[in-house]
């Protein structure tokens, strides 16, 4: 099953050309950066704020590419024997075309999006559906209008289902990738603040996640956690069919169930897992699974891949120990010497921040934080980065460093004051000769912050000095 030249008439029309071409042939693999060019591609110049593909148009074409996609709007030279449909948005076109390839394969595609823990929770989707056969799922970052098209067409006749990462940055933009997917099952992780100084409210954010929807399966469904009344509410608005709510309850400590279990009601759970902190394990259903991420977190998400499995038909027994692969700075534990370090240096949301604070409290000894600035949080992010310190003494935390910049630094510091230790630094290297005065051998670490801050620079530095 492969898309043909002459399928891309239906919807672009016929195309302009100075030879005569076979339209039957293979449309060839689609590229858009012309460095990677060969022979019998079919190339799409994306357009950027800083760079036209369409300034490439005579390279691609010596390269032997096939066929393109020409913006209307292009006013350079195209190559005379140049074989290309004319499009309107050469982005659009680039989703429509993935639109095509995906509709010839009735493999079911799982969309995964939401404030945090989209990429552990489309992992442990990605591991939990291994048993049907190969899986295609979403790689590093390419959970955008580029990335999820990529994705889609690399989608072929040996696997058995796609995984789809989506994120936004603004209204409309997961409305497009559900568009472009058209996903069989959607899952919601949750409902925080991540980019809530771009899109001003959690209504907001609400509605830009469950735009996932907008273009689904109407026979498929969507999986949230349980207990989120924006998101149910958000989500019924726009989304008539099926509805999954997944949950939580925690067997063996008591932190976790009088802070996440005590409001909820369990009678419209469909996948209740029962959490076992002091060993990391989940029961459902008589089944014991080995959790392979710490954190309550994580727990939620491993019921959200629990969920999806069990719907696909996946023998639960199967994932009893599941493995999962991560990015470096999420979920990685790490031991410098006799240091522990909670390496969550990817980037940074309050919700995030507070479940990895949650984790920390887990471990014993001492306990000691680098935390970071969490970007796009508008008007409120005083108040955020005020909360998370709050938080932080809550847990039990016994130092911090503070690696901010600007008038967060003086709020967060001020609010530390009752830590044992607390320092203000402006750069990850300053923030490592504090630790180094303070650390002492069986404490953990947590470093967690926005992607912008760099926290990772703390970590070769830990390894040459334990």
């Amino acid at each position: 099953m492969v898309l043909r030249l002459l399928n891309l008439n239906d919807i672009w029309g016929p195309p302009y050309q100075n030879k005569l071409v076979n339209l039957d042939a293979p449309l060839g693999t689609v590229c858009t950066d012309s460095r990677n060019i060969k022979k019998g591609n079919f190339f799409v110049p994306l357009i950027g704020n800083k760079f036209d593909g369409h300034l490439f148009l005579e390279e691609v074409f010596e390269k032997g590419v096939q066929a393109a996609f020409i913006s209307k709007d292009c006013n350079l030279a195209i190559p005379e024997e140049l074989l290309y449909w004319q499009v309107d948005d050469t982005q659009e076109a680039y989703q429509k075309l993935a639109f095509l390839h995906r509709r010839l394969f009735s493999i079911p595609v799982v969309a995964v999006t939401g404030s945090a823990g989209k990429t552990t929770t489309r992992e442990l989707i990605h591991s939990s559906l291994v048993p049907l056969g190969e899986v295609l799922a979403t790689s590093n970052n390419n959970n955008n209008d580029i990335g999820v098209p990529f994705t889609l067409l690399k989608a072929n006749v040996n696997h058995s289902a796609i995984v789809l990462e989506m994120a936004m940055r603004g209204l409309g933009q997961i409305e497009r990738l559900s568009k472009c997917a058209c996903p069989d099952i959607a899952v919601i992780t949750n409902i925080g603040s991540s980019h809530i100084g771009l899109l001003g409210s959690k209504q907001n954010i609400a509605s830009a996640k469950c735009e996932i929807a907008a273009h689904m399966n109407p026979n498929g469904f969507v999986i949230i956690p349980a207990g989120d009344q924006l998101l149910e509410k958000t989500l019924q608005e726009v989304w008539k069919g099926r509805i999954v709510r997944v949950d939580i309850e925690s067997k063996s400590n008591p932190f976790f169930a009088n802070e996440y279990d005590s409001h909820q009601t369990k009678k419209n759970v469909d996948y209740l897992g029962v959490l076992d902190s002091d060993n990391w394990q989940i029961t459902y259903d008589g089944i014991i699974f080995q959790m392979p991420l710490q954190g309550r977190h994580n727990a939620i998400n491993f019921m959200f891949a629990l969920a999806v499995a069990y719907e696909l038909n996946v023998p639960l027994d199967s994932i009893r120990n599941l493995s999962v692969n991560l990015p470096p700075g999420r979920n990685h534990s790490l031991t410098f010497g006799n240091i522990n370090v909670l390496d969550e240096t990817y980037n940074a949301s309050p919700e995030s921040v507070i479940a990895s604070l949650d984790l920390l409290a887990t471990k014993p000894g001492r306990h000691f934080a680098v935390l970071g600035n969490m970007y796009e949080l508008g008007e409120k992010t005083i108040d955020y980065h005020e909360q998370i310190v709050q938080h932080s003494i809550a847990t039990g935390l016994t130092g911090l460093v503070i690696c901010v910049n600007g008038p967060e630094a003086e709020a967060m510091l001020l609010a530390g004051q009752p830590l044992s230790y607390i320092e203000v630094v402006s750069t990850p290297e300053d923030a490592f000769l504090i630790l180094k005065s303070w650390l002492n051998s069986g404490d953990y670490l947590l470093l967690k912050a926005s992607r912008k801050v760099s926290l990772e620079r703390i970590l070769p530095l830990l390894k040459e000095a334990y």
